[in-house]
């Protein structure tokens, strides 16, 4: 159940994936929440520069597995303004993290890119559930998904 402090969390997401837009790299961004509901690490994206692998996820479950207990990753949260892609979910299962809610869909984002012509990548578009299991995982939560393809569009637009 998506909680008014999970909406807060979206937000968060959002505005770190303007901030990557901002800065010329795709919109996503990403934040990790203890149990207790503090920020432990946020990111945005940083594969404009070439190293396709640097996305906030995976960025989050690195931090984890170096910074907190197994219990403390368990009981932890992943937000994030996009479905996490297969790399960043795998990370995510083998960082043994909790919980996972995007604010957009892997099938949301494959429509959105189909729409702006943009060439779909070398990575198929697998649902996080396709790549990892007994992972609670939630979304898409509007109005964060409208606000996501809306980055988007301002980001393919620019190329």
């Amino acid at each position: 159940m998506i909680t008014e402090k999970d909406h807060q969390f979206l937000q968060r997401c959002v505005e770190l994936a303007k901030a990557a837009v901002d800065a010329g790299d795709e919109p996503f961004g990403s934040v990790l929440v203890s149990s207790e509901g503090k920020i432990l690490f946020e990111d945005h994206n940083h594969v404009a520069a070439g190293d396709h692998t640097q996305h906030p996820e995976f960025a989050i479950a690195r931090w984890a597995g170096q910074n907190m207990t197994l219990a403390e990753r368990q009981g932890a949260t992943v937000y994030t303004s996009g479905e996490h892609c297969p790399m960043c979910a795998a990370a995510h299962g083998w960082a043994q993290l909790g919980r996972i809610v995007y604010a957009s869909s892997t099938e949301q984002l494959v429509v959105w890119l189909s729409e702006l012509g943009v060439k779909a990548g070398k990575v198929k578009p697998l649902r996080i559930t396709d790549v990892i299991s007994d992972t609670v995982v939630e979304g898409p939560v509007e109005p964060f998904a409208s606000q996501v393809r809306e980055l988007h569009i301002r980001f393919h637009s620019a190329k």
